[in-house]
């Protein structure tokens, strides 16, 4: 039992009504929910080349990194090799075994997509539009910091 239901559990056998900070609603408790990869970009724009089992390895290791004791003493590390390309992909991005699988496989279609395609892929054309934007938005952030000191400059030398 959390402490705020303890709280709550040991002002209802008094006959007291509970404080308003002993209460908390699940509603405040929870994290809004967002799919994992979805939130970066749109998957099902893209034409990626389709991936059978046949093709691919899969193994089940242990993770590394912080975590402790539920890190170290499960094996939910997805280990996923495309065995015609030899690429290998490790995926230990959630705790749950299925997730880490789906996301794996995910990237994997991704990086065989571009290992074929190449430039023609839409995994590169998506990165290489990312990286236009990023460098304009660097570069209009360049314009505005040289316009606010040419305008601290004047209004200096107005003062004087």
């Amino acid at each position: 039992m959390n402490v705020p239901g303890l709280f709550h559990f040991a002002f209802s056998l008094r006959g007291v009504q509970a404080p308003p900070w002993a209460v908390l609603r699940k509603q405040q408790l929870s994290l809004p929910s967002l799919p994992l990869l979805q939130a970066a970009r749109k998957r099902n724009s893209l034409n990626l080349l389709e991936l059978s089992e046949a093709e691919l390895e899969e193994q089940f290791v242990r993770g590394d990194g912080p975590g402790g004791q539920a890190t170290n003493k499960t094996n939910n590390c997805v280990v996923l090799k495309h065995i015609p390309s030899g690429i290998v992909v490790k995926c230990h991005q959630t705790r749950s075994v299925e997730k880490n699988r789906k996301i794996a496989r995910e990237i994997l279609q991704e990086k065989v997509d571009l290992f074929y395609k190449g430039e023609d892929s839409d995994v590169f054309k998506e990165r290489k539009t990312s990286e236009k934007q990023k460098q304009e938005k660097k570069r209009r952030a360049k314009e505005n910091l040289e316009r606010k000191k040419l305008f601290k400059e004047m209004q200096q030398l107005d003062k004087e």
